[in-house]
C-alpha cells in the first residue's frame, strides 16, 4: 500500500532554527568579546610590560669594559700601567669552515694546540654571533703576517684593546701583586658580593697584592652600549653610549729605587727586606727573593710555567716579607728585656756571671750561650750589645713564659700586622694554653728559656718585626703599616689614613731610653755585634742582630755552616732603626740558610740599604733646609 506523505510543520522548524540561531549568535558575541576582552589586556593592561619585552627584543644593552686605575710609586713612577695591545678574534657564524679556518691559522701562525684547546672552551661560553678570542697580545710580527693575509679568513679580525702590564716585572710581585682571568671561584664570589654585573666586559681580576686589596677601586664601574639588533641577536646600529668610569689611580708609599736596591742586595738569597717609615708606617720597599713575573698571569700563565713556581725548592710564590715565618732569635731581646725592667726582674743595674752556660736548677742539661768561654759580668745593656744569651736564659726563667707571652702580644707577635694586602700570616707567638691546645703538653721551664732568645716555637715575619721594632724606636707609638700613600679620583689627590693601634705605655719610661741605647751600642760600640757592618757610616743607628737556628742542636753537637746542609744553616737576622737620636725609618733583613749570622750576613746588607735610604733622603732634607736658611 502506497504512504501517505507527511506534511511539513513549518512552525514547528522555524521555532527551531530560531533557538539555534540565538545560540550561536551568543556564542558569536561571547566570542567577540572575549577578544575584545584580550584585546583590552594586551593593548592597554599590559602594554608597558609588553613593550618593553618588545624592545628587548630589538634593542641590547652590551657592556663596555672600565679602564683599570694606574698604580704609582710614591715619586709618581708608574709601576702598573694599561698596554694596548691586539687580539684576533673569531666570529664564528661568519666561518664557513671553522676547523678548517683554525688549521689554517695554526699553519700561518705557528701557535700551539694549547691555544686551540683554550678556543674551543672559550667557544663554549659564548654565543656564535660574539667575538671569541684566539690570539692574546699578538706579536708585531704575528701581526703584520696575518693582516697581509686577512682577506683569506672571513669572520676573523684584528681587535685592539688593553691589558694590565708590570713594567718593573719580578721586583714587585708581593707588594703590587697581579690581575689575571676571571674564574668560577670569582664569579662566584662576586655574585655573593652582588657585584657581578660590575664585572660584565671585564676579563680579569685582582688576584694578589694591592691589585687584589684594592680591587673595588681599580676596576671602576662598568658602562653600556645600546644597539639595536635584527631577529638573529646581531647588531645592526648604536643606539646610545653610557661611559665606563675608570678606576680610580693608587700611590703607594713604595721607593722604586729602594726596592731596586733591596733586590739587588739580597741577590740569589732566599729572603727578605723591609724598610717602613717610623711616623706613618709607609713601606718604603719590601722584597721577597726569589720572585716571578707577574706578567705570566695577566692573560694565563701555561701549565708549565705554574708547574715552576709550584715545584721549586726556593718557593718563589711565598711573600717572605709578610708570610715567612722565622724564629726570631736575638732580634727580640730589647722588647724581652724591656719587660724584665718593667716587671722589675732585672734592673738597668743587675749582672750576672756569665761562664758561656746556663743550668736549671734539677735538670741535667747545660743551655749555651753563643760564644763558649762566656761573657763575664752582664748587665742589661751588655747584654744588648753583644747579644749574651746567658742573662737572657736566667731573666726568662724568672720571667716565666706567661708574661712574656702576654707582654709580646702586644708589639703584634702572634697576630697579623694589618698591612694592607691579604697574603699575611700571624705567625705564631707561643703560651702555656697554646701548646696544652696543640700537643696536650705542659710547659716546660726549659722551652722557657729557648722563648726567652727568640727560638723554640716562637715564629714571626719580618713585618712583624719591622712593626715591633719601630714601637721600640718610638718609644711605644704603635703605628699600622701600610702600602697605600693616597688615590687620584679625577685629578684630586687623596692621602690615605695614618692608622694607630693601642700604645705601649710604660711604667717607667726612662727604661725606653735604656733600651734605645744598649741598640745604639749594639751598632757604634766596639763591642756591638753590628760594629762592623755599621763602621764610619755617615748617620748614626741602632739595631739588634740574630741568627736563628733552623734544626736544634744536641748539647755536645757544634754547628758547622760550611758542613751542614744548606737547609739545615742558621737564618742571618737584623733589626734596627737610624737615625739612632731621631728615627725615620726601620729595617728589618732576613736571609735564610746562611753561611754566616746576622752580624756578619744580615747587618751589612741593612747598612748598605740604610746607606742607600740616607742619600736619597736625608741629604736632600738637608739640602732643603740649607736652602730654606739661605734665603
Amino acid at each position: 500500500m502506497r504512504q501517505r506523505t507527511t506534511i511539513r510543520d513549518h512552525e514547528a522548524e522555524s521555532a527551531i532554527f530560531a533557538r539555534r540561531a540565538m545560540v550561536a549568535i551568543v556564542i558569536v558575541v561571547a566570542v567577540f568579546v572575549l577578544l575584545a576582552s584580550n584585546m583590552f589586556h594586551l593593548q592597554v593592561s599590559e602594554h608597558n610590560e609588553l613593550q618593553t619585552r618588545s624592545n628587548d627584543n630589538r634593542i641590547k644593552l652590551v657592556p663596555l669594559a672600565p679602564n683599570r686605575g694606574l698604580i704609582y710609586d710614591r715619586n709618581g713612577v708608574l709601576l702598573a700601567e694599561n698596554k694596548p695591545i691586539y687580539s684576533i678574534d673569531v666570529t664564528p657564524e661568519e666561518v664557513n669552515d671553522l676547523n678548517a679556518t683554525l688549521s689554517q691559522l695554526q699553519s700561518l701562525l705557528g701557535f700551539s694546540d694549547d691555544v686551540l684547546q683554550q678556543f674551543e672552551q672559550n667557544l663554549k661560553s659564548q654565543r656564535r654571533f660574539n667575538n671569541v678570542p684566539l690570539l692574546d697580545n699578538v706579536s708585531e710580527t704575528d701581526l703584520a703576517i696575518f693582516a697581509a693575509h686577512q682577506h683569506k679568513f672571513p669572520g676573523v679580525s684584528l681587535e685592539a684593546r688593553l691589558i694590565r702590564s708590570y713594567p718593573y716585572a719580578d721586583l714587585l710581585t708581593h707588594a703590587v701583586g697581579y690581575v689575571a682571568k676571571i674564574n668560577q671561584q670569582d664569579v662566584n664570589r662576586l655574585k655573593e658580593q652582588g657585584e657581578l654585573a660590575n664585572y660584565a666586559a671585564s676579563r680579569t681580576i685582582g688576584k694578589l697584592g694591592i691589585e687584589k686589596y684594592y680591587e673595588k677601586q681599580l676596576h671602576g664601574t662598568v658602562g653600556f652600549q645600546s644597539v639595536e639588533v635584527n631577529n638573529r641577536g646581531r647588531a645592526v646600529r648604536t643606539l646610545s653610549t653610557e661611559a665606563p668610569e675608570p678606576g680610580i689611580d693608587v700611590i703607594l708609599e713604595l721607593d722604586i729605587e729602594l726596592q731596586k736596591k733591596a733586590v739587588e742586595l739580597l741577590g740569589e738569597n732566599r729572603g727578605s727586606i723591609v724598610l717602613m717609615d717610623n711616623e706613618t708606617g709607609g713601606i718604603l720597599a719590601m722584597a721577597s727573593t726569589p720572585s716571578y713575573n707577574p706578567n705570566w698571569f695577566v692573560n694565563g700563565i701555561s701549565v708549565k710555567q705554574y708547574r715552576s713556581l709550584l715545584t721549586s725548592k726556593n718557593s718563589p710564590l711565598l711573600n717572605r716579607a709578610t708570610q715567612g715565618a722565622y724564629p726570631p732569635a736575638s732580634t727580640v731581646k730589647p722588647q724581652i728585656a724591656l719587660l724584665g725592667l718593667e716587671d722589675g726582674t732585672i734592673t738597668k743595674d743587675t749582672r750576672i756571671w756569665d761562664p758561656g752556660w746556663f743550668e736549671i736548677k734539677g735538670v741535667d742539661r747545660r743551655y749555651r750561650d753563643w760564644l763558649a768561654w762566656g761573657h763575664g759580668w752582664v748587665d742589661v745593656t751588655t747584654a744588648i750589645t753583644e747579644s749574651c744569651d746567658t742573662f737572657y736564659y736566667d731573666m726568662s726563667l724568672k720571667l716565666g713564659i706567661d708574661k712574656m707571652s702576654d707582654f709580646m702580644t702586644k708589639f703584634g707577635f702572634g697576630e697579623i700586622t694589618g698591612l694592607d694586602i691579604h697574603e699575611e700570616v700571624p705567625a705564631l707567638m707561643p703560651s702555656r694554653g697554646w701548646k696544652r691546645a696543640r700537643f696536650g703538653q705542659p710547659w716546660y721551664a726549659g722551652e722557657t728559656l729557648s722563648v726567652g732568645i727568640g727560638q723554640s716555637y716562637w715564629t714571626a715575619t719580618p713585618m712583624q718585626l719591622a712593626v715591633a721594632t719601630a714601637i721600640v724606636a718610638n718609644e711605644g707609638e704603635y703605628v699600622i703599616p701600610r702600602l697605600l700613600r693616597g688615590t687620584i679620583d679625577e685629578g684630586q689627590v687623596s692621602e690615605a689614613l695614618i692608622t694607630h693601634n693601642k700604645p705601649i705605655e710604660l711604667n717607667n719610661t726612662s727604661n725606653w731610653t735604656v733600651i734605645k741605647n744598649a741598640m745604639k751600642m749594639v751598632n757604634m760600640d766596639d763591642t756591638g755585634t753590628a760594629r762592623s757592618a755599621f763602621k764610619d757610616a755617615e748617620y748614626s743607628s741602632a739595631g739588634k742582630t740574630g741568627t736563628a737556628q733552623v734544626r736544634s742542636l744536641g748539647e755536645d753537637e757544634e754547628y758547622n755552616a760550611e758542613e751542614i746542609a744548606e737547609r739545615y744553616r742558621d737564618n742571618a737576622m737584623y733589626v734596627g732603626y737610624a737615625p739612632a737620636t731621631d728615627p725615620k725609618v726601620t729595617i728589618v733583613v732576613a736571609i735564610e740558610n746562611s753561611l754566616g749570622g746576622g752580624g756578619s750576613v744580615a747587618a751589612p746588607v741593612a747598612r748598605r740599604m740604610l746607606d742607600e735610604w740616607h742619600s736619597r733622603y736625608m741629604i736632600n732634607d738637608n739640602d732643603q733646609a740649607n736652602h730654606n736658611a739661605d734665603n
